[in-house]
């Protein structure tokens, strides 16, 4: 019998998004409970749990699988040890990914688990799209290579953007923007990722709320030489760059609002955030000769008419014109595209969940 309700578990850095799935992915219920990882606090999430319905199965959300995890898998303690090894490659998320399993374990002892990886959407990725150009004994020795993340979101973007544009997800050349606090852009070929913005760590790629996305290495070997310490380097990358190290806020409405009053600096980290978010797009489409439907979602993405409008006005010798009245007002999951565009685009509601629950299922099935 194929598993009813699913409970998804995803975590963030201050609460964790609970939500409990129907037969048709419907939202049955929603809690986001508090959650601080560092603290290991996990009572009023155990809490929530408790008070929430029954599930037949539970869907945990884990940021990196690493080469190991190219798929969900239901978890058991020999996953468990997996999930830790990893914890190097994500030491903020993955530590709170294995607290959330112990609290949902000992919450709901009799449900299976099953872990669903950001990271396993990529493992479709060419060699050559995910291969850096550094000596073998980086790249064998150490495991450097590109990762990409957001895979939950992009797998459900472009599913949904397919539905929602009658297109066929088995052939569509799909590029997703997943616009958030993180940032990044997929090609999917026929459902499957084959290149994404983000590499070996979620730090590359487009320009972020915190993040600086890609930058020159040199410039990096620069720094240190300088007498910068490494760790001042990645906490700078990490948490002082992006729309904040430009614009002084990682807020794009304010970003926005303050270069429309002609603030020069909030003007600057927009046309930064644009020209990097066009280049990248553009980069997507080149690596599927060609792209039938572009999408949009996460906060800035289903939000921000500017940004879309603004990415698409220097991407239209890729067939992208967007009907701006589309665009401007409406709500929900919908096509923006204009009617002398070639090529089609659409808006999305960020559902890792939902992705989540048809991959929890799948695995129970496969018992």
């Amino acid at each position: 019998m194929t598993p009813g309700f699913v409970l998804t578990v995803n975590a963030g850095s201050s609460s964790v998004k609970l939500r409990l799935l129907g037969h048709g992915d419907e939202v049955v219920e929603a809690v986001d409970a508090p959650f601080d990882p560092a603290a290991g606090d996990v009572e009023s999430v155990v809490g929530a749990i408790a008070a929430m319905g029954a599930a037949d199965v539970v869907a945990h959300r884990v940021v990196h699988g690493g080469t190991r995890f190219r798929e969900a898998v239901e978890i058991d303690a020999a996953v468990l040890s997996g999930i830790a090894d990893l914890v190097p490659l994500a030491p903020l998320h993955q530590p709170a990914a294995l607290m959330l399993m112990s609290a949902v374990s000992a919450a709901r002892p009799s449900t299976p688990a099953v872990a669903c990886f950001d990271t396993a959407f990529h493992a479709t990725m060419p060699l050559a799209n995910s291969t850096y150009a550094i000596p073998e004994r980086w790249r064998v020795g150490h495991g450097i290579r590109r990762f990409g993340f957001h895979g939950l979101s992009h797998d459900d973007a472009s599913r949904q953007a397919c539905a929602v544009l009658g297109l066929d997800l088995q052939s569509a050349r799909v590029v997703t923007c997943h616009l958030g606090s993180g940032a990044s852009v997929c090609a999917v070929h026929g459902g499957s990722s084959v290149d994404t913005s983000m590499g070996f760590t979620p730090l590359d790629g487009l320009v972020m709320a915190t993040r600086s996305g890609s930058i020159d290495p040199g410039a990096i070997l620069w720094l240190i030489d300088s007498g910068i310490s490494p760790g001042d380097v990645q906490h700078a990358l990490e948490h002082e760059s992006g729309l904040t190290g430009l614009a002084g806020t990682a807020d794009m409405r304010l970003v926005l609002e303050r270069a429309e009053a002609g603030d020069e600096q909030s003007a600057l980290a927009r046309d930064v955030y644009i020209h990097r978010l066009r280049s990248l797009i553009a980069a997507m489409a080149a690596s599927m000769d060609g792209i039938d439907a572009l999408v949009f979602t996460g906060g800035v993405g289903e939000n921000s008419a500017e940004v879309r409008n603004r990415a698409i006005r220097g991407l239209t010798h890729l067939g992208l014109v967007i009907d701006s009245s589309r665009n401007d007002d409406g709500a929900g999951d919908r096509e923006l595209s204009a009617a002398t565009a070639r090529t089609r685009v659409a808006v999305v509601g960020a559902r890792e969940d939902r992705t989540m629950a048809r991959l929890a299922r799948q695995v129970i099935l496969r018992r």
